[in-house]
């Protein structure tokens, strides 16, 4: 080729595979983003604007034999195609995930691929919902009565975990360990892999520090100075029902070893609201005695999943 030929034209996409148009294709768009087979028009500018990534990524010089689609080149990126799409509706339609209660998957997807092409904004935001539903203290988490920012169908804590593994965002699984703990029984946390579709069973390592992490939680709520402690103390010195009193700490002594129940976060009211019956002497020092081994529960809470504890996950926070 001499120095006066005209460069080669880039060529449009002539290959024989099979590829969807997504609904998000702007016909005024200069990049085609392909996810496995399935291509979205979008613009460079609104990509840079929000991903440090892309916007490295736009000035780099493009292949002179690049195929082409619509006179767009094409930029295949290795992401689940719903994944893209729930980013891009989240960038082309700032409305999309600002609604109260947003589904998981796109939660989902706005933490994998804000953290992957750096879409800070969007990244923030969906961790901001993982944050609210599994926090990191005592105060928000008796708060979380129900899903308040993600739709649960269900799985949400399971999902969580795996998400929060995937993606090294360890602050938020000491919360969503016990929660899940809360719930399912050993025998239901080793079944984990029958899932509905849509859902990611347990890693093994989940599984496993889930297994182990409720022992350790059911050995030390029983413990001197922690939720449960007082069931051990001999009769309170403002007993004035005795009898009746120590019939009561020894049934719910029973309700939790019988059952082989775990729950170290257990309130003062959802014990006297099981019908246990004691004097009010007791039912003061019960209620001081709960509160004080809740607080010293949750500062142990992340040791006991083999985590760090919650001053080195607050730097993550």
């Amino acid at each position: 080729m001499s120095s006066t030929d005209p460069p080669p034209a880039k060529r449009q996409r002539t290959d024989d595979t099979q590829t969807t148009r997504s609904e998000l294709w702007n016909e005024d768009g200069n990049i085609v983003l392909q996810a496995a087979n399935t291509q979205f028009r979008v613009h460079w500018s609104v990509l840079a604007r929000s991903s440090s990534v892309f916007s490295d990524m736009q000035g780099l010089p493009q292949p002179a034999e690049q195929p082409l689609v619509d006179g767009c080149p094409i930029l295949e990126i290795s992401d689940d195609p719903d994944d893209v799409e729930y980013l891009l509706k989240a960038l082309y339609i700032p409305s999309f995930h600002c609604q109260t209660l947003l589904p998981f998957p796109v939660v989902r997807a706005l933490i994998r691929l804000g953290r992957k092409y750096d879409f800070e904004y969007l990244y923030d935001s969906a961790l901001a919902r993982l944050r609210k539903e599994f926090p990191a203290t005592l105060e928000e988490y008796d708060a979380c009565e129900k899903s308040t920012t993600i739709e649960d169908d269900g799985w949400l804590t399971h999902d969580v975990i795996s998400l929060a593994r995937e993606n090294e965002i360890l602050s938020v699984l000491p919360a969503a360990y016990h929660f899940l703990l809360s719930f399912e029984t050993l025998a239901s946390l080793k079944f984990t892999e029958i899932f509905e579709e849509g859902h990611v069973a347990l890693s093994i390592l989940d599984l496993g520090k889930c297994i182990i992490g409720r022992e350790k939680l059911f050995q030390t709520q029983f413990q001197p100075g922690y939720t449960l402690g007082w069931l051990r103390k001999r009769d309170f010195k403002d007993c004035t029902s005795l009898k009746p009193c120590r019939k009561s700490r020894e049934a719910v002594l029973a309700s939790f070893v019988d059952a082989h129940l775990q729950d170290g976060l257990v309130t003062p009211e959802s014990i006297f609201a099981r019908g246990f019956l004691f004097c009010s002497g007791c039912r003061q020092h019960i209620r001081e005695s709960t509160e004080t081994g809740r607080k010293r529960m949750w500062q142990a809470l992340p040791i006991f999943f083999d985590l760090p504890a919650w001053d080195e996950l607050s730097k993550e926070r």
